[in-house]
């Protein structure tokens, strides 16, 4: 059950008093020689400008589809989980790739919680997130050397759960604050053509151009997520909440390209299939930051290193979220971690807790997370 506490403002330890406009605002010059998969100059300033850019029809099929048959093996496992546990009374087999978490939800609420705490990133995701045609687009913004940020997510948007109901947020204010000062590029790729009714995302152009991570809070309703007051945006970030509000659906086969400043939420699901996404990041590898001191990133592409290989051993050797668990969990709080629906992490220290909850009630204070 959810209860409301207000506290007198203080000072947070996601606050810090300089802002860094130039990373995000100052487009690189342009390349020599276009390679596969990069845009247009005028494109890449418009995303320096408006902090996004949605790039359609930029992905095959055959691309995506593997991701997609793989999502349907990670529902499959977990149905497997559940049954064999009794926590739901059928499998669903019957029911397709946009429809069974759903199924699963309705016997075992907090599923879609459970497949998005858990999940191991398959093969077809660590293609995609290497992609030829991505890095070489990355190398636009980023440079010659680029590295996978260690935050990726397949979001789990089953219709009409609150629980993955995203409000509006800058994704540095999760970040360690050392991640203030440079630019992580997100793809939000969905994995079916996303409308205001299944949950598009809504972005707040111009949102970036102070260079400012504005004051969050903690956290949204029943769950894990950090928000941003709309009153904050437009006092902090300069954010015309009349005209830079923009709602972007995206066709399969596109994406939504941001930075780590940009203010942007999901709309609530309101169809009756899941809004399968996934969101893939990227940093110049050479400021060496990962998250907190939890994982490092994985470099994927340097002029060096011309036939490197990414250390995937490496990189998932470290599982970000069950060291979350172990960190940032009160002792003695998760006994079976495995149907546990309950998410914490460092996020939740750097803002104040303005809305208790089950997940703010597990967090506990490790080390300081600034």
């Amino acid at each position: 059950m959810t209860t409301n506490t207000v506290s007198s403002r203080a000072r947070q330890p996601g606050e810090v008093d300089t802002p860094y406009p130039a990373p995000f605002n100052i487009a690189p010059p342009p390349v020599t020689q276009m390679k596969d998969g990069q845009l247009p100059h005028n494109k890449i300033e418009k995303f320096f400008r408006e902090g996004y850019l949605v790039v359609k029809d930029y992905f095959t099929p055959e691309d995506l589809d593997p991701c997609r048959k793989d999502i349907e093996v990670m529902v499959d496992k977990l149905a497997d989980q559940l049954y064999d546990a009794g926590k739901v009374k059928d499998l669903y087999k019957e029911y397709g790739l946009f429809q069974r978490l759903t199924k699963l939800e309705e016997d075992f609420t907090g599923a879609n919680v459970l497949l998005f705490k858990y999940q191991k990133m398959p093969p077809s995701f660590q293609s995609l997130w290497t992609n030829p045609k991505l890095l070489n687009l990355m190398e636009q913004i980023l440079g010659p050397e680029v590295a996978g940020h260690p935050v990726w997510n397949l979001r789990t948007k089953t219709p009409r759960s609150e629980a993955v109901n995203i409000p509006w947020h800058q994704d540095s204010a999760y970040m360690s604050n050392e991640s203030y000062d440079h630019m992580i590029a997100t793809a939000w790729i969905p994995f079916l053509d996303t409308t205001p009714e299944n949950g598009c995302m809504q972005m707040a152009r111009y949102g970036h151009k102070t260079g400012k991570v504005a004051i969050h809070e903690c956290c949204a309703g029943p769950t894990w997520y950090i928000m941003l007051k709309e009153e904050d945006m437009e006092k902090t970030l300069d954010v015309d909440l009349k005209n830079d509000i923009i709602t972007e659906p995206v066709p399969y086969g596109g994406f939504i390209l941001f930075n780590n400043l940009i203010p942007h939420r999901s709309l609530p699901n309101f169809s009756n299939d899941i809004r399968w996404s996934v969101d893939l990041r990227w940093q110049s590898p050479n400021l060496n930051y990962g998250f907190y001191d939890i994982q490092d990133g994985v470099l994927f592409r340097s002029p060096n290193q011309p036939n490197l290989q990414p250390d995937w051993d490496k990189f998932f050797s470290v599982d970000r979220k069950e060291v979350w668990r172990k960190k940032y969990a009160r002792v003695g709080e998760v006994s079976n971690p495995e149907f546990d629906t309950r998410i914490t992490g460092p996020w939740i220290g750097k803002w104040e807790v303005v809305n208790h909850n089950d997940h703010t009630q597990l967090f506990q204070k490790y080390t300081k997370v600034a």
